[in-house]
């Protein structure tokens, strides 16, 4: 398997939906993708976020007339049917499924037209980024499809590309109990392996920031994140 990563950067006001993340900043956003045909799409997303960010995008998020997956200024001809799974004090989870497609430049449906044999895709969406994960069997049309999807983006909309691997291992929210970062989670990791958490603690934060190649500000914030999110993880299980 191959990760084919890129990020589309938006300005204000070239996507509504992209909008609201730019505007509330804790709004954080993931997304899993399937196609099978260029004609339907299925789409899991979760987003998080302070409560009072959530409830302002609720509207938007269930609004089955709001095109949220167009990345040219051309408005998706499809079906929309969209359906709340979970609603929670900091989440909402949407599944959305896209039908009777005759045209649509979401990246999924332009991607599936150059592989046949099977793709994934992953977004995940914070502030005027939204980075993607396409997982593909082999690397052949991927020049194809990132000359066409850099193509065709609407104005206001930026491709960066980010890399093209072979795949080791794919992390997602949605498929994870928390919603710890990776960057987090390596130093939760090795907080817990090297005895941080231990009393008494049978490493400082600094050496563990010195283990980590990291400053001891970094390690810190990292560390008080991860907790807060398994704190919140914890709590949301119990309402």
């Amino acid at each position: 398997m191959y990760d084919f990563s890129f990020t589309i950067t938006y300005d204000v006001g070239a996507d509504e939906y992209a909008d609201q993340f730019i505007d509330r900043e804790s709004l954080r956003s993931e997304a899993l993708y399937a196609c099978l045909d260029p004609s339907r799409m299925w789409v899991l997303e979760l987003v998080t976020g302070d409560p009072e960010d959530l409830r302002a995008i609720d509207d938007l998020l269930l609004d089955e007339s709001i095109d949220r997956y167009s990345v040219s200024g051309r408005s998706c001809e499809a079906t929309r049917r969209v359906s709340q799974i979970a609603d929670k004090r900091r989440q909402r989870m949407t599944y959305t499924y896209v039908s009777d497609v005759s045209y649509c430049d979401a990246i999924p449906l332009i991607a599936v037209k150059y592989f046949s044999d099977g793709v994934l895709f992953r977004r995940t969406r914070s502030g005027e980024t939204a980075q993607w994960h396409v997982l593909v069997q082999d690397d052949e049309n991927v020049g194809m499809l990132y000359d066409t999807v850099s193509g065709r983006l609407a104005d206001g909309l930026q491709f960066s590309f980010d890399h093209l691997t072979e795949l080791e291992q794919w992390e997602s929210r949605l498929l994870s109990p928390s919603g710890i970062r990776a960057e987090q989670r390596e130093v939760l990791t090795a907080a817990v392996n090297r005895g941080y958490f231990e009393t008494p603690r049978e490493v400082t934060l600094e050496e563990l920031a010195t283990e980590l190649g990291l400053p001891r500000s970094t390690v810190s914030y990292r560390l008080r994140r991860a907790t807060a999110e398994l704190a919140k993880a914890f709590v949301e299980q119990e309402l």
